[in-house]
This record gives structure tokens, C-alpha cells and sequence, in this order.
């Protein structure tokens, strides 16, 4: 097991360390300078422009689609749940119609969490969902109610909750056991064989989800998710919620919106999908970002060249990163870690740089001393998947596939996947494989939802301009689709994730949002501008785990 700096483990929690991250994001079609030369000025510019939400804010949703409730909501039993970190979580179930359109049939179990507020005047719930598809969000809430101020905090009641078929949720669908399973093939398909066997890997994935779960698969999508939310306000006997969403948990809170603005009292969306890409161009579009983070981490690398060893130019480290790969290619690390668990251990420096220090020893020790016991200690920490990742790749799988359509020729992903790989070879084939089921699902796919909303009250936005996993594009993109309104930018920020992660800048953004509803007011592209944090330092015996780092083993990253 891995140890964070100071010789104490990570949280040893399952549902904490096998997560599936967002895997998607990204489009071409509204192009913009992420790396805006005005953005460096903006922070002065926006400072103290701050607008104040009318507090009966309400919007008219009549020609929306709505959610088929009871006239009597269901009675929520809450119990206590408590960690050592959170003590004071409480969890609850509550049934749900398996199909939303037929309210009398079969019903689904969600599970839930809650902390509950605990000053005199409360603002009623705020919901929280750490994206995926297919991430829980039952430990979030006590994260999210422990980490915001005191004093805001305690005027919520923070609930969590697992989206249909993840975790405590019922069925929680696991379509292939051990799909990831080392050593894998190689992911790039360089001969007919490769390419053969990563496409009878996948293939069998989705031929078992549509033998296992043929009967739930069209009911596993974002639409369907966004009825069990209203259900879950329902239930809760609020007229509206309050929501906070990270990665596709943005675009499950913009759908929401969409469908009930007048349900909306105040949205915070952080590091932001892109919904006019949903899902394929999104993905193929992202693997350049993660190949620029790729490169961060190889110069960071030789910024620290006196801890690592690997020499002072980024070009020529990157080199010795990819014959790695080789190597691990023709003899794996252990029997366990090849060229594809290798691309599974180092992605998630691409979500969060705070893996960096981890990720640069293991490659520092199998280059210059022949020692591979790091790599693999680092791939069972950030790349193996357990029960509980299979059933987060298997509602990965099962929304995007669903929610959108995928081309349906193999030709078409081998054509755009290889123009991608000539330019960005870190994460292409990877990501390719991992949504590779869409091309063979079972079921139909909908139609992508149509964002676009002028009813609701004022959403407050955070994104950071090199994030990978969601990249800049997106936020703005939103910003101009949600009429209203408010981008706040992480100026040279890389993470996927950026608030509740030691950024008192953002952080005080969200906590003034969540406190009285102001939000800043820039008048352009970007409202306010944060500078970012330093990246890390290697690792030290005086360092200590960080809020971010617990941050982002609730968000998760890909296994």
C-alpha cells in the first residue's frame, strides 16, 4: 500500500480507492484561448463586482419535462452512519421508480447520506456529486460539510448520495468482474493481434452488461438520474435544492437545470463538461489535454532533476518515460504492471499533481536503479480496480453509452484514434479501449441534452485552464449556455477538481456563493480570475497529506 508523506496510509476504505473518474469531456466545436493573455489582468478588474441573487429567485419551466412524483413524498428513516473522519454522517434509502415513465412499476433503491445543518435558520439541502458516472457520493458529504467554512456549512444539510446502480445503491450492476485485471495487451493496437484482443476484451464487456442487466441498461442515464435527484428533493420535502457537482457531476447539475429551473435555488459547478460534445468528439479531444499534463509532470520532473535523476530537459525525460512503457511492454513489472497498467498508474497525474511525487519516484526508481517494487506499489494504489471500480466502470459505461450515440464502425475509432495518437500518444488508445463498449452497446442511445438555459437563477462556475479530464473550452462554453451565469478561473491551474482543495481564493468565492447567494461579476468571458496553487515538492518526511489529496480520493481517477 502506498503511504501519503508522513508515513500515514491513505484512507483504507474501498469505496475511496477504487473510484472511476469522468472520462470524458472536451469538444471542438466552440474554440477558445484557454491560456488567454487577458485572463492575467481580469483579477483586478472583477475585484468587489459581486451581484447579489434575489432570494425568490424562481424560474417558469412549464414546456420542460418533469419529473412524475407522489403527491405524499416518502419518508426518509435516517441513521446514523458516522466515520472517524465524519462522524456525524447519517444515511438513509429511498425507492425510486425503476422507469420514471411508469411511476407504478419497478423501483430501485438509492442509498443516501446526509450531515445535518445545525444553525437556527437553515438553507435547506445541498446535494453533492463527485462525477464519474459511476462515482459515490455518500463520503462527499461529509468531506464537503467538514472542509466549507463553519459558519456556511452549518446552514446546510449537506446531502450525499450513491446515483442509481453505484455502490450502496440497488442493483449495483458488475457487468465483467475483473475486466481490468493485469496484465492486459498492450493498449496501442501496433499489430492485428493487439488490436484484435483489445477488441475482444471490450466487446465481451458489453455482450456480459447486456446478458447481466438487459432489463436495467435503458433506465442507466443521466435523465434518469436527474428524475432520482428530484425525487431525493421530494422526498426531502424541499421545493428546491441546492446543488454541488465536480466533473460529470456538472453536467448531471446543468441537466437538472434544464429540466427544473424552478427547483433551483443555487448551483456550483467545478471543472466543467463540455455538454455540446457528449460523449465520442469529447473524449477524442481530450487526450490532447492529457498529453500537455503528461508534460507538465515530465518538466516538473527535471525542475526537481537533483531528487529524481532524470536529467534537466522534459524532451529527453519523456523519452525514458515511454522506453519504460516499452520495456513493461516485452516484461512486466511483477507479472502485474505492462505497457496498459502503466498508463493506468500515471494517469491520474493527469486529474491531480499532488500523485506527482509518488508517480516520480516509481519512475526514478525503475530507470536509474533497475527497481520496479515502487511502480508496482504505485499501480496498486492509483491504477488496480476492485469490486467496487468494476461497478463504477460498469455505470461508466452503461450512461455514456446510453446517454449519446457512438459510431458504430470500427473503422471510425481506428481512423480518429490513431490522427489523435500522431500528435497526443500518452492517454489515446487508453481512452479509446475504455469507451470502446459504446461501439458495441446493446441498447439504443438518446439523444444528448440541450443545456441551454435562461430560467435558472445565477450558477456559480470554477474551472481551471489546464485541466485535463474536463478541459478549460468547457467551462466557458457553459458559462455562455447558462444565462447568468458566473466563471471563476484557476489561472495556470492544472487539477480536475479545483475547490475544497486548499485554494482560499476559489474557496472563498464558493464559500460567499453558498453564504448569501452574491456572485462575481466580470462582465465578459471570465468574472474573477485565482491565481493557482505551486505545484508540489518531492516527497519529504516532513510532509503531510493535504485537502486536496483527500479531496481526490473522493473524486476519483481512472482505474
Amino acid at each position: 500500500m502506498l503511504h501519503l508523506p508522513g508515513g500515514q496510509p491513505p484512507d483504507p476504505r474501498p469505496e475511496d480507492q477504487a473510484r472511476i473518474p469522468a472520462r470524458n469531456i472536451h469538444a471542438r466545436r466552440f474554440i477558445v484561448n484557454r491560456r488567454a493573455a487577458a485572463l492575467c489582468g481580469a483579477a483586478a478588474v472583477v475585484a468587489g463586482m459581486i451581484t447579489a441573487i434575489p432570494a425568490g429567485a424562481s424560474a417558469d419551466s412549464a414546456t420542460a419535462p418533469r419529473t412524475t412524483l407522489s403527491a405524499d413524498p416518502a419518508k426518509l428513516t435516517w441513521k446514523k452512519c458516522g466515520t472517524t473522519a465524519y462522524p456525524t454522517l447519517q444515511c438513509a434509502s429511498l425507492k425510486v421508480p425503476l422507469d420514471h415513465t411508469n411511476p407504478d412499476g419497478e423501483r430501485i433503491t438509492l442509498a443516501l447520506s446526509r450531515v445535518p445543518h445545525t444553525a437556527k435558520k437553515s438553507q435547506g439541502p445541498l446535494l453533492v456529486n463527485p462525477g464519474g458516472p459511476g462515482g459515490s457520493g455518500l463520503t462527499l458529504a461529509g468531506f464537503v460539510a467538514a472542509t466549507l467554512p463553519k459558519a456556511v456549512a452549518s446552514q446546510y444539510d449537506v446531502i450525499g448520495f450513491d446515483p442509481r446502480g453505484v455502490g450502496a445503491s440497488k442493483p449495483a450492476p458488475n457487468c465483467r468482474p475483473g475486466h481490468f485485471k493485469p496484465v492486459r495487451p498492450d493498449s496501442v493496437p501496433s499489430t492485428p493481434a493487439l488490436e484484435k484482443a483489445n477488441l475482444d476484451r471490450v466487446k465481451a464487456f458489453a455482450k456480459a452488461c447486456g446478458a447481466k442487466y438487459g432489463k436495467l441498461l435503458p433506465y442507466l442515464d443521466t435523465v434518469s438520474a436527474v428524475h432520482d435527484m428530484d425525487a431525493i428533493r421530494h422526498a426531502l420535502g424541499a421545493k428546491k435544492i441546492n446543488y454541488f457537482g465536480y466533473s460529470y457531476g456538472t453536467y448531471l447539475g446543468a441537466v437538472y437545470a434544464k429540466l427544473h429551473p424552478d427547483r433551483v435555488r443555487r448551483m456550483v459547478l467545478d471543472s466543467i463538461v463540455d455538454p455540446t460534445g457528449v460523449w465520442y468528439e469529447d473524449n477524442l479531444a481530450q487526450d490532447h489535454a492529457f498529453n500537455d499534463r503528461h508534460r507538465a509532470f515530465m518538466a516538473w520532473v527535471a525542475k526537481n532533476n537533483a531528487k529524481y535523476k532524470l536529467g534537466t530537459d522534459p524532451e529527453k525525460i519523456e523519452a525514458k518515460w515511454y522506453a519504460m512503457r516499452a520495456a513493461l511492454a516485452k516484461k512486466p513489472a511483477d507479472k502485474t504492471v505492462g505497457a496498459s497498467e502503466l498508463e493506468d498508474t500515471f494517469a491520474p497525474g493527469g486529474y491531480y499533481n499532488g500523485y506527482w511525487p509518488y508517480l516520480g519516484e516509481a519512475f526514478a526508481a525503475f530507470v536509474n536503479d533497475k527497481n520496479d517494487d515502487p511502480l508496482v506499489e504505485a499501480y496498486q494504489n492509483f491504477g488496480a480496480v476492485d469490486a467496487a471500480g468494476d461497478n463504477s466502470y460498469s455505470i461508466y459505461t452503461s450512461v455514456q453509452c446510453r446517454d449519446a450515440s457512438w459510431p458504430r464502425d470500427w473503422e471510425t475509432w481506428r481512423e480518429d484514434n490513431w490522427e489523435v495518437y500522431e500528435k497526443a500518444p500518452f492517454m489515446t488508445w487508453s481512452n479509446a479501449w475504455y469507451n470502446a463498449p459504446c461501439a458495441f452497446w446493446p441498447t439504443d442511445s438518446l439523444e444528448p441534452e440541450d443545456v441551454s438555459n435562461d430560467s435558472v437563477p445565477p450558477v456559480l462556475l470554477f474551472q481551471a485552464t489546464d485541466d485535463a479530464a474536463t478541459p478549460y473550452e468547457g467551462g466557458v462554453v457553459v458559462h455562455h449556455l447558462l444565462g447568468g451565469s458566473s466563471l471563476v478561473v484557476e489561472q495556470g491551474g492544472g487539477n480536475h477538481g479545483i475547490t475544497l482543495s486548499g485554494n482560499t481564493c476559489l474557496d472563498k468565492h464558493l464559500a460567499t456563493y453558498l453564504a448569501d447567494g452574491r456572485v462575481p461579476r466580470g462582465g465578459g468571458e471570465v468574472d474573477a480570475v485565482c491565481k493557482t496553487l505551486p505545484d508540489p515538492k518531492p516527497l519529504s518526511k516532513k510532509a503531510s497529506a493535504s485537502r486536496g489529496t483527500t479531496l481526490h480520493g473522493l473524486l476519483g481517477f481512472r482505474g
